[in-house]
């Protein structure tokens, strides 16, 4: 039995794709509450003074996720602790 190389790339290429989108997920910024988080708006506000452009930003579990230009133009998927506006790495 003969099997195509095409017919096992598509699977394997969305496995990839699936592992590489929800990698971030294990991202931990925060045990708080949400009763205890600060707005995304003040996030922004703050973001945006230190020289951000703000694209979208999402709250996840533990986090805000921002995505933006930072302030030396690239352009980042980056995490924040909702309580302090800390950044935290992946």
């Amino acid at each position: 039995m003969t099997v195509s190389f095409s017919r096992l790339a598509l699977p394997l290429l969305l496995a990839l794709c699936a592992g590489s989108a929800s990698a971030h997920g294990n991202v931990v910024c925060t045990k708080a509450p949400k009763s205890e988080w600060k707005s995304h708006e003040e996030l922004q506000k703050k973001l945006v003074a230190e020289g951000w452009v703000i694209r979208r930003m999402e709250a996840t579990n533990s986090c805000y996720e921002v995505y933006a230009k930072d302030p030396k133009g690239k352009r980042v998927e980056a995490f924040f602790d909702p309580v302090t506006f800390a950044r935290v790495e992946e």
